[in-house]
């Protein structure tokens, strides 16, 4: 089955408001940034979005954030996003935050039909049991409040109880696809990026390189296309298109 889409607009043209997201990528390395950008030209708004982070100020999903288009995010890390807290601060945006050992194993559960899992990550912490925001009121104080989790005795010691996560699309980005959609990633862009993947209901990918089918080796596979729905050949420029969160040289 060829799953190749003609762009990324294209590819992204049914997300539809409200939908919910699973996004690879860790800081900027690996993010799918065409299909971020065409969903901003897109326009879909309310957007529920599950990522390790949600950019920065200015690159990745802080372009759809900054534009007021993501309601809620899940993720592990906000630290290099001003915007972010603004809105999480002022009550405009609803954040999860989620350890993230325990938000990549929530993707990998999602994505093989696990319901939920035990975890000692949180044990004894608000994370367990209740009444962290996740969304503060416009005039202050807390509008809503993270739920007490369950939590339950394994060989004397207490586990909590975590939910998977799916969603209605996920956006990733790898190295080299076929059209078949299976996947090989690019060492730390990896990443998020096969979880997310897993996760979502409607998997779009943005390859920096498209092969025809059997060009890629079985066992170098890091996806296998069943994850897949729809791939998207990025041109050149796209593909080498890869911002630096913080760039550091010598003295």
């Amino acid at each position: 089955m060829d799953k190749t889409a003609a762009s990324a607009e294209q590819a992204v043209a049914d997300i539809r408001d409200g939908a919910s997201l699973a996004v690879g990528g860790f800081g900027l390395c690996g993010i799918p940034a065409a299909l971020i950008s065409a969903l901003y030209v897109q326009g879909a708004t309310g957007l529920r979005v599950v990522s390790n982070n949600c950019g920065t100020d200015e690159h990745g999903l802080g372009v759809l954030l900054g534009a007021g288009r993501i309601a809620r995010v899940t993720g592990s890390y906000v630290g290099e996003n001003k915007e972010f807290a603004r809105q999480y601060l002022s009550g405009e945006l609803e954040v999860e935050l989620v350890p993230q050992g325990t938000l990549a194993e929530r993707l990998r559960a999602g994505g093989h039909g696990i319901p939920a899992f035990y975890t000692p990550a949180g044990v004894g912490t608000p994370l367990a049991d209740g009444g962290i925001p996740w969304r503060h009121a416009a005039g202050g104080g807390i509008a809503v409040a993270s739920p007490a989790k369950e939590t339950r005795l394994f060989d004397d010691r207490t586990f909590v109880l975590e939910e998977a996560i799916t969603c209605d699309y996920a956006l990733v980005r790898a190295a080299r696809g076929d059209r078949h959609g299976n996947l090989v990633f690019d060492k730390s862009a990896r990443n998020f990026n096969p979880l997310a993947a897993m996760a979502g209901r409607i998997t779009i990918a943005e390859v920096e390189e498209l092969v025809e089918p059997g060009v890629l080796a079985p066992d170098d596979i890091h996806l296998p296309g069943v994850f897949v729905q729809r791939v998207v050949e990025l041109t050149a420029r796209q593909a080498a298109d890869k911002q630096i969160e913080k760039r550091t040289v010598r003295a």
